[in-house]
């Protein structure tokens, strides 16, 4: 028998191996595309995103687990991938998943949709918003509750709720608030200045109708209890010294009395 030496052997490939039936796996977020470099349309349109965001994470901490994105892409087709239609909401929400970082919202690894979906209209972006990505959200993602709004136009303000597979109009309450039955909370106009911005804000209110407050407000209301609580212990210093000075005129020694 002839030996072949182990320099003469052929090179097997080993992708020969590959089972060409084993299924191709759908890209992560980490293989996808997440920034496509393009800012949000003016300053007052990215102060509106962050509002909504910033008070939103508390909320739901203290209730259940959930996550708050804004201007990330939002992925739900292969197809979508293929043809490089990369969605992005300005707003969205999601109840009952873990609050971890993300680059992009992938439904495929997430099990779910976004609940909630706000888009800030433009002038560039209206028509779209009200049309092909409205029913992008009732059809394909079947997102609960859409709104869209215009920060340069407080009265381009509508709510939507999908029921039976259709997206019908909200009504607001007497108040002119839509409710949100996947949050829990009013959607709300407010007159005010954030960011340095003075404008009519969209903001959330507890079922209660108190406002979830921003971070700035919640160190303003804090400093306004410590001068309140400084001012009224001032006044019983006062108050204490007052009544010393009588007891003594009237030859009673208050330390006797304590």
């Amino acid at each position: 028998m002839t030996s072949i030496s182990t320099s003469d052997r052929p090179k097997i490939d080993e992708t020969s191996f590959e089972d060409p039936y084993a299924p191709t796996l759908p890209p992560t977020q980490d293989e996808l595309p997440y920034d496509d470099d393009i800012s949000m349309e003016t300053q007052r349109h990215k102060l509106q995103m962050d509002l909504l965001i910033e008070v939103l994470y508390p909320w739901l901490e203290n209730r259940e687990d959930g996550y708050v994105g804004g201007n990330m892409f939002v992925y739900f087709s292969l197809q979508q991938v293929r043809d490089r239609d990369f969605r992005g909401p300005d707003f969205f929400a999601v109840v009952g998943v873990p609050k971890t970082e993300r680059k992009s919202w992938v439904v495929w690894e997430e099990g779910k949709a976004p609940d909630v979906v706000i888009e800030l209209l433009s002038e560039s972006t209206a028509q779209a918003d009200k049309t092909k990505k409205k029913r992008i959200y009732q059809e394909r993602l079947r997102v609960p509750e859409y709104f869209w709004y215009d920060p340069f136009d407080a009265e381009d303000w509508a709510g939507f709720i999908l029921r039976d597979g259709q997206y019908e109009p909200m009504e607001r309450d007497e108040n002119d608030r839509f409710w949100s039955e996947r949050l829990g909370l009013w959607l709300v106009k407010w007159q005010g200045t954030y960011g340095g911005v003075n404008a009519t804000w969209l903001r959330w209110e507890t079922p209660d109708g108190v406002l979830l407050r921003t971070g700035w407000e919640e160190a303003t209301l804090a400093h306004e209890n410590l001068d309140r609580a400084q001012q009224e212990a001032t006044q019983a210093r006062a108050r204490a010294e007052r009544l010393a000075a009588r007891l003594q005129d009237l030859g009673i020694d208050p330390e006797e009395l304590s």
